[in-house]
């Protein structure tokens, strides 16, 4: 039974909706696991709000938050500090309070690596391609750069945008910009695949190329994990690719903010168990 006391830390998440997070599931168990005395909730932020919901943290000290939609750019001038991926990326996803100061953090794409390296995925020097250059494709490619790919391939609808993110990456390490059109002929030369698009979360989708083009020698590593297996994965797993879902990713961002907030290693067993018997 949870025990709520007057040494309890308060955490939690803002969004707008936020009914859908798995985040409090996930931090709870991992509080509860290291015995912990803390608890995470949900607070669903209108974003007319959000200046007094952030007001509100430092005047009732609630110790940190997660930040998801649409809230995750707007937020970053209400703070005062934020991290080098925060800042680049103009998205915060975890708020740190230390005495007032209000920390901001975006852990999403350094999660993301963290569930390859734990995969025994190399990136190193690698050819990476990847679909999409919204919010995601860009922390993505942010993170996979700083820790090490060779090259770096935005494949966009509208080629004008990957050209924009490219550009703004291109002091970081190689990049290059191409249209969804050209992925095709890019295929054999890549090692990675990430689809950092919503495309595949609906059945009736339609694909982002032809996959049965996917040559087995890749990795292919789609963000969305509900459903479980897009069929860009289940492709890919014909293909006798390697396949990797996003359930790493939203664990091990959660597991980088949890250190943040608490200096603790967390215990990602514990929380991807509990995300795993959820989904």
């Amino acid at each position: 039974m949870l025990k709520i006391t007057g040494k309890t830390d308060v955490y939690g998440i803002f969004g707008f909706p936020v009914k859908h997070s798995l985040s409090p599931l996930m931090q709870t168990a991992a509080f509860h696991a290291l015995g912990i005395d803390a608890v995470y909730v949900p607070f669903e932020v209108n974003p007319d709000n959000l200046k007094d919901a952030v007001t509100g943290l430092r005047a009732m000290n609630v110790k940190g938050i997660n930040v998801t939609v649409p809230l995750k750019e707007r937020i970053v001038p209400l703070l005062d500090k934020v991290d080098e991926a925060a800042a680049f990326l103009g998205a915060v996803n975890t708020v740190k309070n230390e005495d007032g100061v209000l920390n901001g953090y975006n852990t999403d794409g350094d999660g993301l690596v963290d569930s390859l390296e734990e995969e025994g995925v190399d990136i190193n020097g690698k050819t990476i391609l990847i679909m999409g250059a919204g919010g995601s494709g860009k922390a993505v490619a942010f993170a996979l750069l700083k820790r090490g790919a060779g090259k770096i391939i935005i494949a966009n609808r509208t080629v004008e945008k990957a050209e924009f993110l490219a550009e703004r990456l291109k002091s970081y390490g190689k990049v290059e910009a191409v249209s969804l059109k050209e992925v095709e002929n890019l295929l054999e030369k890549v090692e990675l695949i990430v689809n950092s698009t919503s495309l595949g979360m609906k059945n009736s989708d339609p694909p982002l190329f032809n996959y049965a083009l996917i040559p087995p020698s890749v990795t292919v590593v789609d963000i969305i994990y509900k459903p479980f297996k897009t069929k860009l994965l289940v492709a890919a797993e014909k293909k006798g690719a390697k396949v990797i879902n996003g359930l790493g990713m939203l664990v091990h961002q959660g597991a980088r903010a949890f250190r943040i907030w608490t200096g603790h290693e967390p215990p990602i067993d514990v929380m991807k168990k509990i995300l795993m018997e959820h989904l």
